[in-house]
């Protein structure tokens, strides 16, 4: 499994990202403006407020754990906008999110509302191509997939 986190860190595509991708998440902390109670109600509305919603341990910025850290950099690679929880900041949060998805672990992702996977999960379907497949679902285009299709149309001299 560190394997294939480590091969998601190699990657030269995150360098080659424009600087306005480096900030495309909205990080709330379960400071200041959270509830005071995670009821599942609540959790809900936190999971439909984008299309994409991580559950992490510190921020985007700030990664506190290496499987965070992976599933930030596979979706900064995608180009995915996204909101992002720091459950480090609550135990309250920490133990109701995963009672919530009946998950175990963080950092848990969710796509449209629905749990999707922790960080190894995220790995497989960002390295089958399903990842691309699910974002497009929800109306998000990869860059990836934006610069393998620009990738193409250079070959054929579009």
């Amino acid at each position: 499994m560190a394997g294939l986190i480590r091969q998601v860190f190699r990657s030269n595509f995150t360098q080659r990202l424009p600087a306005a991708l480096a900030q495309s998440h909205r990080f709330f902390s379960a400071e200041g403006n959270a509830p005071q109670t995670f009821t599942k109600e609540v959790l809900q509305k936190l999971v439909n407020t984008n299309k994409v919603v991580v559950f992490m341990k510190g921020n985007p910025e700030a990664p506190r754990c290496g499987f965070s850290n992976a599933v930030v950099q596979i979706l900064r690679m995608h180009g995915v906008q996204y909101d992002a929880h720091d459950v480090l900041q609550s135990d309250e949060l920490r133990e109701k999110i995963k009672e919530f998805s009946e998950w175990p672990t963080i950092p848990q992702v969710f796509i449209n509302g629905e749990f999707v996977g922790g960080c190894d999960i995220l790995l497989q379907m960002h390295q089958s191509g399903d990842l691309i497949e699910e974002l497009k679902k929800v109306g998000i285009e990869s860059l990836l997939l934006q610069e393998a299709n620009e990738t193409d149309n250079k070959k054929e001299g579009k």
